[in-house]
């Protein structure tokens, strides 16, 4: 048993916890209710990230990482040399299959995230793309103007085959183990891209968009809003068993910007896709959103992902109780020695509590990050249990007073 003290908001708690093993081993009780989220029913079979998600009880956060498949992997790299294309191998049904297990299989997290993009759908509603490995994506016609708006049409699924097949796959090579997870863009990121003809550091082209051509901006969103919308069901569908969307560049803008451009769009698609799968947990991501956590409570999301720059005891306080987090250990933490990586983790677990958490990076995994960080990443977790972590930080709270 290793203990130490580790901050979480204000106070300082001995946080108690099993050696990492990887067993998953441990005293399982009830645990207490927590004031809180509201649960909702799932069955008994429901994968841990989905209970977790519904905030229903569970005896220790699962765990996940934003891009989990890639670069940083020895395994990956292999691929990629005998694959160059990036869009062959988030195209093609086999590879994105290899590829979005190959995490799985060597570290054993919790969730397993179909290896895409969030650009993947653009072409079947009208909008090509290609990557360039420097420059990355680069739409050669965007779209600024009513002219522009001529070339989007419905979503067209027969181009979307390879990702409803890869996810029926992942479905039925994961079982129930682990929760298989979808993913989009939400109609503001989308539009940066479409608007900006690729990646910008500046967004000045859309955010003046705003204001020189709003009723433009306003039918590329609701286009987009549409599509998006129709391809989450259609993920669902396939075997999705939760979604999470990234509103990546939405803490580019002011919040009440945000509030006008992006957060009407994001609860439309909420709307819809609960309507028709009200079961299925929804995760809400917006790199940079401290100055937004409390303008986004209200959209319908199941679980909202905090980056690292929010603390998570203070993410929690402004969230409020009725809505799980995700997060938040900062990806450098993995470059880390492994005993503050393992602190950092029961730091943000303890300061998330018990209900409704589900573990995970503020942002992605980082270009060399070493294997080994990763895989003990998932084997402190998966060597947690509330009962025991709590009873112990109440433990070293309850000292005699001399």
């Amino acid at each position: 048993m290793h203990t130490s003290t580790i901050p979480c908001g204000s106070s300082f708690l001995q946080v108690g916890f099993a050696r990492e093993n990887g067993s998953g081993l441990g005293r399982r009780f009830p645990p207490p209710r927590r004031k809180p989220l509201l649960p909702r029913a799932s069955a008994a079979s429901d994968p841990l990230l989905v209970q977790a998600a519904r905030g229903n009880p569970v005896s220790r956060p699962p765990a996940w990482m934003m891009r989990q498949a890639g670069r940083y992997m020895a395994a990956y790299r292999k691929l990629a040399e005998k694959h160059p294309s990036f869009r062959e191998r988030s195209e093609t049904v086999d590879l994105i299959v290899e590829i979005s297990l190959q995490p799985w299989r060597a570290f054993g997290p919790d969730g397993v995230i179909i290896f895409s993009d969030i650009l993947t759908p653009l072409p079947a509603f009208g909008v090509p793309f290609e990557i360039e490995e420097v420059k990355g994506p680069i739409i050669q016609s965007p779209i600024c103007s009513e002219e522009g708006l001529k070339a989007l049409h419905p979503i067209d699924f027969e181009k979307l085959n390879f990702v409803g097949d890869s996810l029926k796959i992942l479905r039925q090579e994961v079982g129930d183990s682990a929760a298989v997870l979808g993913f989009v863009g939400a109609p503001w990121t989308i539009a940066t891209y479409i608007v900006e003809g690729g990646t910008t550091r500046t967004y000045t082209t859309i955010k003046r968009m705003c204001h020189t051509a709003p009723h433009v901006l306003r039918a590329l969103l609701s286009h987009l809003t549409r599509a998006i919308s129709e391809y989450i069901i259609f993920q669902i569908k396939s075997g999705a068993q939760c979604i999470q969307i990234f509103d990546s560049w939405g803490g580019q803008l002011p919040p009440t910007v945000w509030e006008q451009w992006s957060k009407p769009y994001i609860e439309e698609i909420v709307s819809a896709v609960k309507k028709k799968y009200p079961e299925i947990p929804l995760v809400l991501y917006i790199n940079g959103n401290g100055g937004l956590l409390e303008r986004m409570t209200g959209i319908g999301v199941d679980v909202i992902g905090l980056d690292w720059t929010v603390d998570m005891a203070d993410g929690r306080r402004r969230l409020g109780s009725e809505i799980s987090v995700q997060g938040n250990v900062d990806p450098a933490y993995l470059f880390s020695p492994l005993p503050v990586l393992t602190d950092e983790i029961h730091r943000v677990v303890r300061c998330a509590g018990r209900r409704g958490h589900i573990l995970n990076l503020g942002h992605g995994v980082l270009v060399k990050t070493p294997e080994e960080a990763v895989a003990h990443f998932f084997d402190v977790v998966r060597g947690l249990r509330y009962d025991s972590l709590f009873a112990e930080s109440l433990t070293g709270e309850l000292k005699p007073v001399a």
